[in-house]
């Protein structure tokens, strides 16, 4: 009888450099029904080019490669329920590990939509956005994410929808592939932010459009059609997939909506143009990243100054305050 293997949850580490201490955190979060490992993985050969000694670590040898993975399940099957967790309670985890290392997303499909917000109903977080605004200093660890996050390289993340009706009879077919369709229970709440021009997806897009500066962007879009037993379809294409923005990249992959971010060759030009960018941004980050963490440590040192302005002006604290914690009680 075939086993599968458990999916890991949270933060699992696949690599880091022996003979000199990591430069960068490269981080890679799965899509839905996704797995932490096998969305990566090639098929039958096994490799998960992330780990693989003759792929990525070959090429970007001072980093620390993880992965991320959370219950991103919209099928039952053998017991196992529909996902009821919250994605802000996700990149809560996410942020809870985050240190102040230049970090680069690797995000294939709806992952790329948990990174850029927690969940359809928090219309007014996003989890980048969510980062940015945890600026109190007993959850200042949180907007490290934010000041770290260099580059992040969306792999078929639906970022201005897709057809509705389109978009979800082709995820039902794509379960069929693995899951008998007696078993298949989707969760619309999951499906109605990718509806076309569909307003959560529009406000998710308008909210991040403001950091989107700050980071690197590359967008990939599948270029084969994803066979689904009695038809192929592109689950998102190009348009969406990789929408026309100043200062960001974009390529195609030449494979499936599954296959676009699985590698059997490194001599692959596929694998060679993701490769290419990610040296090109672990080069570029560190510098970045720490005159950001040099600008938030100074405006910290003025934050603290203004408070003790404030308190020679108007006098102490009632007993027991804490003075940095009440002056930011605001940021909760």
């Amino acid at each position: 009888m075939k086993t599968t293997t458990p999916q890991v949850y949270g933060i699992q580490e696949l690599y880091r450099a022996a003979d000199a201490p990591a430069e960068i955190d490269i981080v890679a979060v799965h899509g839905l029904n996704g797995d932490s490992i096998k969305t990566w993985k090639s098929e039958p050969e096994g490799i998960c080019w992330l780990s693989h000694p003759d792929f990525l670590p070959r090429y970007v040898n001072r980093a620390r490669v993880l992965t991320w993975g959370y219950n991103a399940n919209v099928s039952s099957l053998d017991g196992r329920t529909t996902s009821s967790d919250r994605n802000l309670q996700h990149a809560q985890t996410l942020l809870e590990g985050a240190q102040d290392r230049p970090i680069i997303f690797l995000c294939h499909s709806l992952g790329g939509i948990i990174v850029k917000r927690p969940h359809p109903n928090d219309t007014d977080e996003q989890a980048l956005a969510y980062s940015a605004s945890r600026s109190a200093p007993k959850i200042r660890h949180l907007q490290s994410v934010y000041t770290c996050t260099y580059a992040i390289l969306f792999f078929g993340t639906p970022h201005n929808g897709s057809n509705k009706a389109r978009l979800h009879s082709s995820l039902q077919k794509l379960g069929t592939l693995s899951i008998p369709k007696a078993a298949i229970q989707f969760e619309s709440s999951l499906l109605k932010a990718l509806e076309q021009e569909s307003e959560t997806l529009q406000n998710i897009t308008d909210q991040l459009a403001p950091l989107m500066c700050n980071f690197c962007i590359f967008f990939f879009w599948e270029q084969e059609k994803t066979d689904l037993k009695y038809t192929k379809e592109c689950i998102v294409d190009e348009a969406s997939a990789a929408p026309i923005l100043d200062d960001t990249e974009r390529s195609g992959i030449a494979g499936d909506h599954r296959g676009m971010c699985r590698f059997k060759k490194n001599t692959s030009q596929d694998f060679r143009t993701i490769v290419a960018a990610l040296w090109r941004y672990s080069q570029q980050a560190p510098g970045v990243i720490h005159g950001r963490l040099l600008e938030v440590e100074s405006l910290d040192r003025d934050h603290r100054g203004e408070q003790a302005m404030k308190l020679l002006r108007y006098g102490s604290l009632p007993m027991g305050a804490n003075l940095i914690e009440s002056s930011s009680s605001k940021d909760f």
